[in-house]
């Protein structure tokens, strides 16, 4: 708690005096509009990435080296948890991305990044008190994480090797040090405002994977998926993925916005995914939900409900990272709870964004035939330019259903400081 504290207070007294540094009056204060995030878990998800630079075109071979670009992340990450039946972990991590991107000839490039991860021995549990997440069991982690030839012919866009991916069952998720990524074919068009996407998933790695085995397979014989996306004042979501030897998946998501004032917006939002079990894998589920939001000025105010129904011996899965579940918060999501049972989830949260700050609260309630967990999640974020940001979030779990504490049952704390350059 003590050691807590101390990182804490450093990251107060740090934001204090730049806060002081840019103050400004009401007047001068330039709201931000505030993103339309899905779940607690995506709100805190990706607010380190990465921004994609634009690739230059070139008219000769020398000059896709001469014009390459390259882009990185430096990030040091403290992590614990405070476990009620077990022994607490932390750890402090260093590490971070180096990329290298060639300028375009004719439409194609390449790229190539390591991602890396290691802890500070003095600053990190040993044995059972280490935090394996930011680094692994072993305390590092460096892996060639993305490595990828690319074809664009106007709207036309061909990936494959080692890519990032974002699609509502498999998924970047950038939660702790480690994002993941994946092998992966896949081939993207955009026409009129829908964008296309169809491919196919070898293997994935990073911390939704757990650092320990790098590569893990997304199928007996890979995921093959295939959706359709528009947003423009309404927006939909129409996947298929086909997770061979494990299920069929079939998800959808839709919604629209409507401004009852310049700085009054309702948003709203249904979700339905249907699982069809493989191979007797057990993997079978039939899951919906919705989501309103009312953004008033600079503050949001949201609430998200799923319910999933499971027979006897299924269970459900809601992807190869992240998840597209609105309730899904930093910790828990629907699928932990839903063995042998049906089950809900219920989420309400508040975001306030200003300037270079944002702060979140949410407070969801887990619940099933055999399980009942609590979970809420604050969460913070600094941006003292385009470059640098500083973020933390403070997880509390409790397991409302068992007389003697749980794995359930834990507080968590994460202090991340980043610059991406």
């Amino acid at each position: 708690m003590i050691r807590r504290i101390f990182i804490y207070a450093i990251f107060m007294a740090y934001f204090t005096l730049n806060t002081s540094a840019y103050a400004q009056t009401a007047m001068e204060i330039n709201c931000i509009p505030i993103e339309r995030i899905h779940s607690s878990k995506k709100a805190i998800d990706g607010i380190s990435k990465i921004e994609n630079k634009e690739v230059s075109i070139v008219n000769n071979f020398n000059n896709m080296f001469l014009d390459a670009e390259v882009s990185g992340q430096v990030k040091i990450m403290y992590g614990d948890y405070n476990y009620k039946n077990k022994n607490d972990t932390y750890a402090t991590a260093i590490g971070g991305i180096i990329k290298y991107e060639l300028a375009s000839l004719n439409g194609f490039n390449a790229g190539g990044a390591v991602y890396t991860s290691h802890d500070i021995s003095f600053a990190t549990g040993t044995g059972i008190n280490q935090n394996s997440e930011p680094s692994s069991q072993s305390g590092s982690y460096t892996e060639i994480a993305e490595a990828y030839i690319n074809y664009k012919y106007k709207d036309f866009n061909f990936r494959a090797g080692r890519q990032l991916i974002a699609t509502p069952l498999a998924d970047n998720d950038d939660q702790r040090m480690i994002q993941n990524t994946f092998e992966a074919y896949v081939a993207t068009y955009n026409l009129k405002g829908f964008e296309i996407m169809a491919g196919c998933i070898q293997r994935w790695q990073g911390f939704d994977t757990g650092l320990e085995t790098p590569w893990v397979k997304t199928g007996d014989n890979g995921t093959y998926f295939g959706g359709v996306t528009y947003s423009d004042g309404v927006s939909f979501n129409l996947w298929f993925y086909n997770i061979t030897g494990n299920t069929n998946a079939f998800y959808f998501d839709g919604g629209f916005e409507y401004s009852l004032s310049e700085d009054i917006v309702l948003h709203t939002v249904v979700q339905f995914l249907d699982e069809s079990e493989l191979n007797q894998s057990g993997t079978e589920a039939t899951i919906y939900g919705g989501l309103f939001e009312l953004t008033v000025y600079d503050i949001g105010f949201n609430i998200a409900y799923d319910k999933a129904l499971i027979n006897e011996n299924k269970s459900s899965f809601i992807g190869t990272g992240g998840g597209a579940l609105f309730t899904n918060m930093d910790t828990i999501g629907l699928d932990n709870i839903t063995n042998n049972s049906d089950a809900e989830a219920i989420v309400a949260g508040i975001v306030y964004s200003m300037n270079d700050f944002e702060f979140l609260y949410a407070y969801g309630n887990f619940l099933s035939k055999t399980e009942h967990i609590k979970e809420q999640n604050i969460g913070m974020e600094y941006n003292l330019n385009d470059e640098f940001l500083v973020t933390g979030v403070y997880v509390m779990q409790e397991d409302l259903k068992k007389d003697t504490k749980t794995d359930f049952d834990f507080d968590r704390f994460q202090l991340i400081v980043n610059y991406n350059f």
